[in-house]
């Protein structure tokens, strides 16, 4: 009997313990960057990466961009200011610039500035290099190239909600002004709609 129980014993015990391990234990897969994922409904990483790609298409193929390209003679320079998150969301406002940073410059049909903040480290850069850099390799001052556009925008959202289900739609308007005139050369917007289901269906 008791070499039973001393068999039965351990046995009990890597059961119970499998078990507790399968009921609490966290599982972590790594996952394609690029794949769609939305598991709250609230914005995410995809929506940031689509609006960005939407805004950007409709600002470079717009008709202000040929009309500068004559007038100038060469290709408009944007910095993005501030896009203002006007929803109840917590949203890292900073992703959207960047993806609207990175997809001006991926087009090839604008050049694009350095932030306020960006600029200052530069600047301290370029003037430590006038008292340690060679006369051959080191930043002038008052080479800059200033913006001739800035890009302004904001973000709202509608909630449409009966009971468990949820409507989000997701307005983001921008526009694109000429720093010399204050005159809007572009205007234009992004929507994204997202249905949301709680509701458990028993098979």
């Amino acid at each position: 009997m008791r070499s039973v129980c001393r068999t039965l014993v351990p046995l009990l015990t890597v059961a119970a313990l499998a078990l507790w391990s399968g009921c609490g234990g966290k599982t972590v897969t790594r996952v394609d960057p690029g794949e769609q994922i939305d598991l709250s409904g609230s914005w995410n990483d995809i929506d940031s990466q689509n609006v960005a790609a939407d805004l950007v298409a409709q600002i470079t193929g717009a008709a202000w961009v040929e009309n500068h390209l004559v007038e100038a003679g060469k290709r408009p320079t944007i910095i993005v200011g501030t896009i203002r998150n006007r929803t109840v969301e917590h949203i890292p406002m900073k992703t959207l610039t960047a993806d609207l940073e990175r997809a001006f410059i991926t087009s090839g049909r604008v050049q694009l500035v350095a932030s306020p903040d960006e600029r200052e480290q530069v600047r301290q850069e370029r003037a430590e290099q006038q008292d340690f850099a060679s006369q051959e390799t080191m930043a002038r001052w008052g080479r800059e190239h200033g913006a001739d556009y800035m890009l302004l925008g904001e973000l709202n959202t509608i909630v449409d909600q009966e009971g468990k289900t949820q409507v989000k739609y997701y307005q983001t308007d921008t526009y694109l002004v000429d720093l010399e005139t204050n005159i809007k050369v572009w205007a234009g917007q992004t929507k994204t709609k997202k249905f949301i289901s709680n509701r458990k269906y028993r098979s």
